[in-house]
């Protein structure tokens, strides 16, 4: 399991900095979120990604942020969702919500993962149809940030995503 997320947090860092030899391709743009597939010696991996439509504060510096979901049949590995707030975490201190439903995630540097499988498949259901996604985290210096996702597109890129890599 360490082994997937090191591997995946590998890609996600490369593509972010556009410096790989693994260049991924877009399959699709829809509203606010787009699918991707990448081929490398393991595989094939495909996802679906957006951006925040909101972020704060202004005053912490920052990266990038990005939501995703991923698979890599070849690691028989589906629907891995995963984030950057683009700053490494305070231990523990990575939430997404949407209205009453809240979800913890698991960090490591300036990644966060959900914990298991189960709590996958709910998170996506609610991303199916939630309107947005509100992310919280604390930096390693504590301050808050907080990201907003538009669902919007959702569905779409994440159908196309796992159609590509079936």
């Amino acid at each position: 399991m360490e082994f997937r997320k090191i591997f995946i947090l590998i890609i996600l860092t490369l593509y972010s900095f556009n410096v790989s030899a693994v260049t991924p391709r877009s399959t699709g743009k829809y509203k606010n979120w787009e699918s991707f597939i990448a081929e490398t010696d393991k595989g094939k991996i495909c996802f679906a990604q957006t951006i925040p439509t909101k972020r704060a504060p202004a005053a912490v510096k920052r990266n990038e942020s990005k939501l995703f979901v991923t698979f890599r049949p070849s690691e028989e590995i589906k629907d891995e969702v995963s984030l950057t707030s683009g700053h490494d975490y305070k231990t523990s201190s990575v939430t997404a919500s949407s209205g009453k439903r809240k979800y913890s995630f698991f960090s490591q540097k300036d990644f966060a993962w959900l914990l298991d499988d189960q709590e996958e498949k709910k998170f996506i259901q609610l991303m199916k149809k939630a309107t947005d996604i509100i992310v919280k985290a604390r930096t390693t210096k504590g301050a808050e940030t907080t990201d907003h996702y538009s669902m919007m597109g959702f569905t779409k890129a994440y159908n196309t995503a796992k159609k590509t890599c079936s």
